[in-house]
């Protein structure tokens, strides 16, 4: 079914007005993954033409898309998409700045704790003591991240953590904003075995601080890098400070597409959305800077990796960490982040007169406004 734009933004506007505990019927839910189809094929033809103009374009294995020196390409992400997936270990329940970007935006002060003295590794608890007894039952994976929320408000507790793991030869990274790092607990990071570093830039507004830590991270840490998500702020930021942040001499830059969950949404009413595959929602601007982005970066040869962390690329994680994980063929937990679709979060594409969709046929009968009644 090729609707037409004309006849989605009609059947989205009454989607948008139905409350929210009523449920549409199977032939609207058919005009409902029709619209999405639209929007997200012209989105993807736009997508393809850009990635065409980028000569150095290459693939991991098809699973992903990146530009440069193949050397730098992240091993967190290679752990990821190629390897036994990636192993979160929670710890620290606090952030220093909220950005509106966050998956916790609007909660952070509402996260629960971990545990005294415990950490969350496969959702299971753990004192660092189990660690070993953890390393001696489960296959080891192929790399392990520490995410949430913010590690350096307690640095200090991670270092015989990490040390652990290093001497398990297991790959680790962490994800910080980069405020609060010093030389000395970077300095200390790095001996204690952590052999990757992503700055969230975006997180500071490429705060010159922030920039210059990069540099001393690099000093002891052997694989350093940037991992944002893309926004029209974050490219504007970068690129007035682009030979500052190169000079550090990172190894990647990782543009991840912003999608969005319930928390942080409204931060983006009234941009251009899209879906990807009926799962994640994101604006259509955020992949299209990334591979401006990409462009450039090939086009002056900047010696590191960027990678195209697209709504594809965690589509192609989950279905890697399904299969190391022995599920069923094709099974993935890939999926809308929404309780219900935000049908009123689609409204500002269907009515901007510059995007069209592709191709567009008349609605079949009984498909048409005013033929389905409840």
């Amino acid at each position: 079914m090729k609707i037409s734009k004309k006849d989605a933004l009609i059947w989205f506007e009454f989607f948008s007005m139905l409350p929210e505990d009523q449920e549409v019927m199977t032939k609207q839910q058919e005009i409902i993954y029709a619209t999405f189809a639209q929007i997200e094929a012209a989105i993807d033809d736009r997508n393809n033409k850009l990635m065409s103009e980028i000569r150095g374009l290459k693939t991991l294995k098809n699973r992903t898309f990146f530009v440069g020196n193949e050397s730098k390409f992240p091993k967190g992400c290679v752990s990821c998409l190629m390897g036994t997936g990636l192993g979160a270990i929670r710890k620290t329940n606090k952030c220093n700045v909220q950005c509106k970007f966050c998956y916790n935006y609007g909660e952070l002060e509402d996260i629960p704790p971990i545990g005294e003295g415990m950490w969350e590794i496969g959702d299971t608890k753990f004192y660092e003591k189990d660690i070993d007894l953890l390393l001696s039952i489960h296959q080891k994976p192929t790399g392990v991240a520490y995410v949430y929320l913010e590690p350096f408000m307690e640095i200090e507790k991670y270092y015989s953590v990490i040390k652990k793991f290093s001497d398990a030869k297991i790959h680790q990274h962490l994800y910080t904003n980069g405020t609060l790092a010093t030389e000395e607990t970077l300095k200390a990071l790095g001996e204690a075995g952590l052999d990757e570093i992503r700055f969230n830039l975006g997180a500071s507004n490429c705060s010159d601080k922030v920039i210059e830590n990069i540099g001393i991270a690099k000093e002891y840490i052997k694989n350093v890098g940037i991992e944002t998500p893309m926004t029209p702020e974050f490219f504007q930021g970068f690129f007035k400070k682009k030979q500052a942040i190169l000079d550090t001499k990172l190894d990647f830059i990782n543009c991840a597409e912003l999608h969005l969950n319930e928390n942080n949404i409204d931060n983006y009413y009234g941009e251009n959305m899209y879906i990807a595959r009926l799962g994640y929602i994101s604006p259509i601007w955020s992949r299209k800077l990334t591979l401006k982005f990409m462009k450039i970066a090939d086009e002056e040869k900047w010696d590191l990796a960027v990678h195209d962390c697209s709504n594809y690329t965690k589509f192609v994680r989950d279905l890697n960490l399904s299969s190391k994980e022995g599920k069923w063929f094709g099974a993935s937990n890939y999926a809308c982040e929404f309780s219900k679709i935000p049908y009123q979060a689609f409204l500002p594409i269907l009515r901007d007169d510059n995007f069209k969709f592709l191709s567009e046929e008349e609605l079949p009968n009984g498909y048409k406004a005013g033929e389905l009644i409840y």
